[in-house]
């Protein structure tokens, strides 16, 4: 493998890590970008397609956001990446100045299961919105994601559920690292990072394999896939267990893909992961499931309907500082579009205010101390909590 282009377009500083003797592998980290610097751990929005839903780019501004993630696949269908970049690029294309980072598409390789074909060399599929046929290799992904401009770039993989077959598991495993060293051979822009991802699902064995190949090759950082699937939290943890430890020594950020209920982010960072990203709490606040220190509020609850407090008292977002439970309660009924707009901004205020505590008390020396009032904070709020939604 030929190194990588110089000088690279991203740097990652460890600022503090837990005591010894804590079973803890939480660090404090800093992220620097082209468009910015990013404090670590941080959960990163997801926006489709380049936007998050009912949300501007000041609102996430409001919300905490320091980065956002936007789907290549989806871009890649519509409006398309040439265009994106004869527009200027994904940065101006939805006035987001901020660090961006894109997914590979790979993940569609899983959600699309009834409308494609994988083979050695990449995916074909029908596109969900005109059902014409497109195709995705690693070489394909890069060029698409070289046009739209991210800071950071990921590598195509092939994802499974961890609950299929340890044969079909490891198969998508050797296809996602021959097309991670596709990736770093054709990825040429120099100023866009590139991560690569580990896959392997709950098996020990293939997680081990599969860190030690994607962490031997000139990535920038390491995205841990497929692990916000069918599996359980213990799975997830030892899956973590298996792989965090072996990239100990390794300077890389590391990021774990579709994770977004505050106890599971929590549960990850004492594990040892540096970025996040789901569209969990914007898609819980559209059903109306507003996040609170200990849990969560459905304010489709007819309960809420002559409730004149806010959500949350101590809570910045524009929803808590100048509307109703009552109110929120009543647009969501209506289906009025600010409903989602302002349940929105709670959720991801929430979140990210929560990884801003966590970030904290690590500054602090404190996270130990601090973890019963955090736990206590994040409730038990499952990813799966809404289902079926489109992200």
């Amino acid at each position: 493998m030929p190194p990588r282009p110089e000088p690279r377009p991203l740097r990652f500083t460890i600022e503090a890590t837990v005591a010894p003797g804590t079973g803890m592998r939480a660090r404090l980290g800093r992220l620097e970008t082209p468009h910015g610097i990013v404090e670590t751990p941080q959960f990163m929005p997801v926006g489709t397609n380049a936007t998050v839903k009912a949300l501007d780019p000041g609102d996430l501004e409001a919300a905490g956001a320091s980065i956002v993630l936007a789907n290549t696949y989806h871009l890649f269908l519509r409006p398309g990446h040439e265009r994106i970049e004869r527009l200027g690029g994904l940065h101006r294309f939805m006035g987001w100045d901020r660090p961006i980072l894109t997914d590979s598409g790979g993940y569609q390789v899983v959600s699309l299961a009834d409308a494609r074909v994988i083979d050695a060399d990449g995916a074909t599929f029908r596109s969900h919105i005109d059902g014409s046929e497109q195709r995705l290799t690693p070489e394909i992904a890069m060029r698409v994601q070289e046009a739209l401009g991210p800071d950071i770039a990921v590598a195509l993989d092939h994802p499974v559920y961890p609950s299929r077959p340890r044969t079909e598991v490891e198969d998508a495993m050797e296809r996602t690292h021959r097309w991670a060293e596709r990736s770093l051979a054709a990825h040429a822009r120099p100023d866009q990072a590139l991560f690569g991802i580990v896959q392997g699902g709950v098996d020990p064995e293939l997680r081990e394999r599969s860190a030690r190949f994607i962490s031997a090759l000139p990535f920038d950082g390491i995205c841990i896939g497929g692990l916000a699937g069918d599996e359980t939290p213990v799975q997830r943890a030892h899956a973590l267990d298996v792989v965090v430890p072996l990239l100990d020594d390794d300077p890389r950020p590391r990021y774990l893909m579709g994770l977004g209920s505050p106890a599971d982010l929590l549960d990850a960072v004492l594990g040892g992961i540096d970025l996040f990203d789901s569209v969990l709490p914007a898609r819980v606040a559209r059903n109306g499931q507003l996040w609170v220190p200990g849990g969560r509020l459905n304010l489709k609850n007819s309960a809420f309907l002559d409730d004149p407090n806010p959500v949350q008292e101590d809570c910045p977002c524009l929803l808590c500082t100048r509307f109703s439970r009552a109110y929120l309660a009543h647009l969501l009924r209506a289906r009025e579009l600010l409903a989602y707009r302002l349940a929105t901004c709670h959720n991801l205020t929430f979140t990210l205010d929560f990884m801003t505590r966590i970030r904290s008390a690590l500054r602090a020396g404190t996270l130990p101390e601090s973890l019963a009032s955090l736990r206590a904070r994040a409730g038990r709020m499952s990813r799966d909590a809404v289902a079926g939604e489109p992200a």
